[in-house]
């Protein structure tokens, strides 16, 4: 998960380095050095799925009880949520799972699935973690999200973009003792003449409980739940020159103004960036936008492993932070990534009295890889460098193959 390839014949490569270097084996031993990937891979195939799950949020609870809170909000505990999506291979397995998008024709596409991700904004943890199909009946963001309401506990703050500003949303977290902040959904009327006047474009108002019940709700739960809900809304104006959304309305159930304001709501939302971030780290640098795996069980655990590297990641930056007295988020991820990567192979050969040194060594690295400080800052989004002109595969391969070996071609 952590190299640059990922690949299992890199593995098992690594893995025969380190035996050829510890052992005192002739290179002409019989299958002592065999290449062959299938043991390594039917190894991975028999773990647990469970354990690298337990493991990657064993891992990210532990690191965000370490650094559990920032200088915002009072020093509550704020977890962010955000949905992304990833492909893997076209198998039949994998498409019965998760079916690639009615928008992709029929052996065009690539299975495809959801995810949806609670993260500790201080550390950038991952905590919990929900897998689902990208389309479909309850496969959106919400549903996904319902199931990792456990990962919350009492005093948290959830934070999260317009999608999850729904009525049933915040009230199940206000059960549970959790305020929320999330922008306001497009579509709902916005009038600051009305409610509880808290300042110029901040009020209290209720929020009335849908009289249609949802169809994952029963009816025991829906008549638990209050007929109203007393929330905030607060306009904010974006004055920063080139950033795209220049006015936006949050809604939260951090009531006093007194205690949490106007402004400190807004630079709190703003670090709801950081979880597009994160993510963005775990596809592109991490390499988990395209998985590698056949079946929805090795797909399920490839993801998981990939969690459990970036906490583990994680977890030596915030320390190598602790060390230098400033923020994990001062860290660059790559800049980690890469010198971990470096130092593997010496550690794993040196002396044990002698892992400490390198250790230290390894942290001080890590600590001089800084974040550039570029407040306010602002890039189109396109990119300048152009794709290889190679043609799109517009029918079946099998289809094209049949034409190639016919004609020559695949166009004929």
């Amino acid at each position: 998960m952590l190299s640059p390839d990922g690949s299992c014949r890199e593995a098992v490569a690594n893995l025969l380095a380190f035996l050829a270097v510890q052992t005192h084996f002739p290179a002409a031993t019989p299958n002592r050095f065999d290449p062959d990937t299938g043991p390594y891979c039917k190894a991975r195939a028999r773990l647990p799925e469970g354990l690298v799950s337990r493991l990657a949020k064993e891992m990210g609870r532990e690191l965000h009880d370490r650094y559990p809170a920032g200088r915002l909000l009072g020093g509550r505990r704020v977890k962010i949520v955000d949905g992304t999506t990833v492909s893997m291979p076209d198998t039949p397995e994998n498409q019965k799972a998760w079916p690639q998008p009615n928008t992709q024709k029929r052996g065009l596409g690539f299975p495809l699935t959801r995810l949806v991700v609670v993260m500790s904004m201080n550390c950038a943890a991952v905590l919990a973690l929900a897998i689902g199909p990208y389309a479909g009946k309850r496969s959106g963001e919400s549903t996904l999200f319902r199931t990792l309401l456990d990962s919350f506990e009492k005093g948290d703050v959830a934070l999260a973009d317009r999608y999850y500003a729904s009525y049933w949303i915040i009230s199940l977290l206000v059960a549970r003792g959790v305020d929320s902040l999330f922008r306001q959904y497009q579509s709902r009327r916005v009038d600051f003449r009305v409610g509880r006047r808290l300042g110029r474009d901040d009020h209290v108002i209720q929020m009335i409980k849908p009289t249609q019940r949802p169809d994952w709700m029963d009816k025991a739960m829906y008549q638990q739940l209050p007929g109203e809900l007393t929330v905030r809304e607060t306009r904010v104006r974006v004055c920063q020159r080139g950033f795209r959304v220049k006015m936006l309305v949050l809604v939260t159930t951090l009531l006093d103004a007194q205690l949490y304001s106007k402004q400190e709501l807004a630079e709190t939302f703003r670090l709801r960036w950081h979880v597009e971030l994160d993510l963005r780290t775990i596809k592109r640098t991490m390499k988990m936008d395209v998985l590698r795996c056949k079946t929805p069980e090795m797909v399920r655990k490839e993801i998981w492993m990939h969690l459990l590297a970036y906490n583990l990641i994680r977890t030596l930056m915030a320390e190598a932070a602790r060390r230098e007295c400033v923020e994990p988020r001062q860290i660059s991820f790559a800049g980690t990534l890469q010198a971990v990567n470096a130092f593997a192979p010496a550690m794993e050969l040196a002396d044990e009295k002698d892992l400490p040194r390198l250790t230290e060594i390894l942290l001080r690295i890590i600590a001089c890889n800084r974040v550039g400080a570029r407040p306010d800052r602002y890039e189109p989004r396109a990119v300048k460098r152009r794709p290889h002109p190679i043609a799109l595969l517009m029918v079946p391969r099998k289809r094209a193959k049949r034409r190639l070996a016919k004609c020559g071609t695949a166009k004929c």
